[in-house]
């Protein structure tokens, strides 16, 4: 099927994936044909205007075919490009990890302003990602707080390498550090900031996601149990266990799961001094609490 784009001009290719992409249902049609394109051709933005009457080779061609075949089939773009940013960053992403959303910079967010809002301690801040994935959180956190420490868990051995490739390639391997563990039951340090994106997708509803979740996103990352919260009944007692006093948790939470989330915060002993932080649909996304001196 190269001879689909083979020949034409990079803009007449641009239009007709458009076409395609828009024939196929496919959402935010212009901008993934914009990117795809730019991918396949090894142009940004500016070479694609430059280029628009250069034309496509033999080679970007069957490139640029299947990338459109696999969006078609529902693949999502960061997953065919294995790269999503975050937060600023570049991420490259894994079969092992979630592709990082914008929603979840949310968290970013909330722990920020958790951590402005208390005194720092004279020593390095302590950070712990529960669950870290490709690292999205945590090296957004570091690359924040120049002073700070990190320490990424996940169950998931390729996960955690993914996260370590990350990390390193973006600078931030002095300052962190990778344990394979389920949330913290392995960690032994006590730390300032606790943060988690956790699987909180109810197991029913598994199978109504959206292909480009349901399909692509490792089901281990999703799945929360019948009610979306087992992971939140693991981690946030581990968590209460090994914050310092005054410390801080700070968690992503999945459509009206905030409430009890903060109940699961109160019964280990964590006290919220701020309400949830929406994210930009009004999805209170962050739950944050605090670890009381005694």
């Amino acid at each position: 099927m190269n001879e689909t784009f083979a020949g034409q001009t990079v803009e007449a290719a641009r239009r007709k994936l458009i076409a395609r992409f828009k024939s196929g249902a496919v959402d935010s049609a212009e901008l993934d044909a914009r990117i795809l394109v730019g991918a396949a051709l090894n142009l940004d933005l500016t070479g694609l205007i430059a280029a628009a009457a250069r034309p496509v080779t033999p080679d970007q061609a069957a490139r640029l075919e299947d990338f459109a075949r696999r969006r078609l089939a529902g693949e999502p773009v960061a997953r065919i490009l294995e790269t999503r940013e975050f937060w600023g960053l570049p991420l490259q992403l894994s079969a092992a990890t979630l592709v990082p959303r914008p929603d979840t910079e949310t968290v970013v967010e909330l722990a920020l302003e958790m951590l402005g809002a208390a005194s720092r301690p004279k020593r390095p801040l302590r950070i712990a990602d529960l669950a870290t994935g490709s690292g999205a959180i945590l090296l957004a956190l570091l690359s924040e707080l120049p002073d700070a420490y990190g320490v990424g868990t996940d169950i998931s051995v390729a996960a955690l390498r993914t996260a370590g490739s990350n990390t390193a390639r973006l600078g931030f391997a002095p300052r962190a550090a990778f344990v394979a563990c389920d949330y913290a039951a392995a960690l032994s340090d006590t730390f300032d900031l606790m943060v988690s994106n956790p699987p909180y997708i109810r197991s029913a509803d598994i199978a109504g996601l959206a292909t480009e979740v349901r399909d692509h996103d490792p089901l281990v990352a999703l799945d929360g149990g019948a009610d979306g919260l087992d992971a939140y009944r693991k981690l946030i007692p581990q968590a209460a266990e090994r914050l310092v006093a005054g410390g801080v948790l700070v968690v992503e939470a999945g459509h009206d799961q905030s409430r009890d989330i903060a109940g699961l915060m109160t019964a280990a002993g964590l006290t919220q001094d701020r309400p949830a932080k929406a994210d930009l649909s009004g999805i209170r996304r962050a739950v944050a609490a605090r670890k009381l001196p005694r």
